[in-house]
């Protein structure tokens, strides 16, 4: 890949704040290139990532406490631009002779910052008559700031909320500026990167594509790729990409595990073979999966096992086309930080990614992976960008072992019948209240529980389907969608009276946090 989009790009350290990613997708949203990597990064490391600026994440750890991650010494005298958010800041200030102590009262929401008066580069035009919504978390907080420092805004609660050392480029905010409830967060960090870092945004759909080509080309060469075509938003436009890029080279294997939604297998092969002219190879392996997965009801587990099944189906599949060196996925940013994180110890483990770092030593293909810088939001981009059907870039996010992790416990034909036929009337209904596109995630889940109804004169004893839809513009945290009375009744009555098994239907309306959008 050419130097040029990843000429500018800021490194952000990572404390173990549950907000990080949103950092990092502000970054992005400011057209500049950035990655997380962990707070114990080597000064080699950071120097041979050659970085416009740096962001220290927040964290929940005290400054004080005996296991406190901390950076290396030098990282201050590099020379670059440094934004410390939340613990980054209290870090900070602690390294330069400052003092951080327990605050009298902690703060966590909303809070009214105040301009002590003092200029600084980095809040310009963030205040509206010497004030702005953000929002804080944190527990302790700068008591005095280190010598060469300003403080440039308070809150009541916290004195020191937002401090400046401009001669060395150092900045510090105690709340956060990447959450959506600090309205002009998203002017913050821009500002940080843009005027402060110097960036003048190189980071775009077309430059993105433009750039994606010309690496594919040059690590592929003549070789032929496989691809394993899911249906989903990533999978669609990974394989779309690669065909811009090499054509008939690549050739699509389109695996019908068992677990896919109503009808996908057909409009893959519509929205692919027939329309895009691309090579696809139907294989037809719900009898291979559904086997593998009989009695297993660990959705770890369940998620190897059709992770693992998938690999050796391609190695069969590529095993027949001649020359094929490359397994192609849609791995984007977010499987490879949570994936790296459950590796280092550093984050908590979610779920797995059957299609990161799951691949076995035997394999004989190496891995294309086009997507793996970017976040969702940049693949739909991408998508729209290289010409793909609009609803299939908007479709709502399906993870990789499918209705899989959708069933509860363990997986059988029954189910997976039962689940696909309730989901598809549960999205068709969504379509045409007009809701679905202002949802970010919806889909049903099936129960393994029984439960007692009555149908016309008799008692029956069926399964429950649980709907879940859910808000979020980050899909870090999200909360339930709102769906009116009227439209679960018909939802509720239609899934009852169509699918056979079914006799009760029920809403989720949890938030994340505490629960996980999935069910599994």
């Amino acid at each position: 890949m050419s130097a040029d989009i990843h000429q500018e790009k800021i490194l952000i350290l990572d404390f173990g704040s549950q907000y990080t990613q949103l950092i990092a997708r502000r970054v992005r949203e400011a057209h500049v290139y950035c990655e997380i990597h962990p707070f114990d990064l080597e000064l080699s490391a950071i120097r041979s990532f050659v970085p416009t600026g740096i962001i220290l994440s927040g964290g929940p750890k005290s400054v004080y406490d005996p296991e406190a991650p901390a950076v290396a010494e030098e990282l201050f005298d590099l020379g670059v631009p440094v934004l410390g958010i939340c613990y980054g800041m209290q870090l900070m200030s602690r390294h330069f002779g400052g003092e951080v102590v327990p605050a009298g009262k902690r703060e966590f929401g909303h809070a009214d910052l105040l301009a002590t008066g003092i200029p600084g580069p980095l809040f310009d035009g963030f205040f509206t008559q010497g004030k702005s919504p953000v929002w804080m978390s944190h527990g302790d907080h700068v008591n005095r700031v280190p010598v060469g420092f300003q403080v440039v805004a308070t809150t009541p609660n916290a004195p020191v909320s937002a401090i400046q050392d401009v001669a060395r480029n150092l900045y510090g905010v105690q709340f956060h500026p990447e959450v959506n409830h600090t309205p002009r967060g998203e002017l913050l960090l821009d500002t940080f990167v843009r005027k402060i870092c110097g960036c003048s945004g190189r980071w775009t759909p077309g430059q993105i594509i433009q750039d994606a080509i010309a690496r594919i080309r040059s690590r592929v060469g003549s070789d032929r790729v496989i691809l394993g075509l899911s249906g989903g938003v990533d999978s669609s436009v990974a394989a779309a990409l690669i065909h811009r890029a090499l054509g008939d080279q690549l050739t699509c294997v389109f695996v019908d595990n068992g677990l896919l939604r109503l009808g996908e297998g057909d409009q893959v092969m519509a929205a692919f073979a027939e329309n895009l002219g691309v090579t696809v190879i139907r294989v037809n392996a719900q009898e291979r999966f559904l086997t593998a997965l009989a009695g297993e009801a660990d959705p770890e587990k369940k998620r190897k096992i059709i992770g693992g099944l998938f690999v050796e189906i391609f190695e069969e599949e590529s095993a027949k086309i001649e020359d094929a060196r490359w397994l192609a996925q849609g791995t984007i940013y977010p499987d490879v930080i949570e994936s790296a994180g459950a590796k280092s110890g550093k984050a908590h483990n979610i779920k797995s990614h059957h299609n990161v770092g799951g691949l076995p030593e035997h394999m004989k293909l190496k891995l294309l992976e086009p997507l793996r810088e970017l976040f969702k939001d940049e693949v739909r981009a991408i998508g729209e960008e290289l010409g793909l059907p609009h609803q299939m870039v908007w479709r709502h996010p399906f993870p990789g072992p499918g209705l899989g992790v959708r069933i509860l416990g363990a997986v059988n034909k029954e189910y997976a019948d039962i689940l696909r036929r309730a989901d598809a009337i549960y999205i068709e209904e969504l379509y045409s209240s007009g809701h679905y596109e202002k949802i970010s995630q919806a889909f049903a889940v099936f129960l393994p529980v029984k439960s007692v109804g009555v149908m016309g004169d008799g008692r029956t004893y069926e399964y429950v389907i649980a709907l879940r839809a859910v808000e979020t513009k980050d899909f870090m945290t999200a909360g339930w969608y709102p769906l009116p009375y009227e439209d679960m009744a018909r939802i509720s009555n239609r899934i009852i009276n169509e699918v056979k098994g079914v006799n009760r239907v029920v809403y989720d309306i949890s938030s994340k946090p505490p629960a996980t959008i999935e069910w599994e």
